[in-house]
């Protein structure tokens, strides 16, 4: 039984499933995959959106359940706009110091280090809100690159 809400994934049915960072993950316990558009969201008001503005994610967010959003960032804004009153879903930011690992080539990125693969933003959620880290990177092929680029973060 887990001690806090699943970790919901809406994932963009576009989404390349072979380049999906969140593919590993399928069947973990603690998350629970939905695909957009079609799906149905369960009841949202012990959850959190995991996003660009807001405050920081922190340990006083721990008894609340994280709200992914994975797909493109054109495709993830949109769906944020269709599937979510943000009046009624508070967003949550991750701090701005964490650099990716996951090689991106982005024309219009002026900093491809910054903006983090979804899993790699799961995982440092995960970690300020003190919850068990173990395996989430396991099936992640960047994941010591990325572990060694955020290791002054992750003392």
């Amino acid at each position: 039984m887990l001690d806090h809400p699943q970790t919901l994934i809406v994932r963009h049915r576009r989404e390349n499933k072979k380049k999906c960072s969140l593919q590993p993950i399928v069947g973990r316990q603690d998350c629970h995959f939905f695909t957009y558009p079609g799906c149905s969201l369960p009841h949202l008001e012990n959850h959190i959106l995991l996003g660009f503005d807001g405050l920081e994610i922190s340990k006083a967010d721990c008894n609340k359940g994280i709200i992914l959003i994975d797909g493109t960032w054109k495709r993830a804004e949109i769906m944020e706009k269709e599937l979510f009153d943000l009046k009624k879903v508070q967003v949550r930011s991750l701090p701005k110091n964490i650099y990716t690992a996951y090689p991106r080539r982005q024309p219009d990125c002026s900093n491809p280090e910054l903006g983090l693969a979804s899993i790699e933003a799961l995982y440092v959620a995960y970690w300020l809100m003190e919850r068990d880290v173990s395996g989430l990177l396991d099936g992640y092929y960047w994941k010591d690159l990325f572990l060694e680029k955020n290791k002054d973060f992750f003392k």
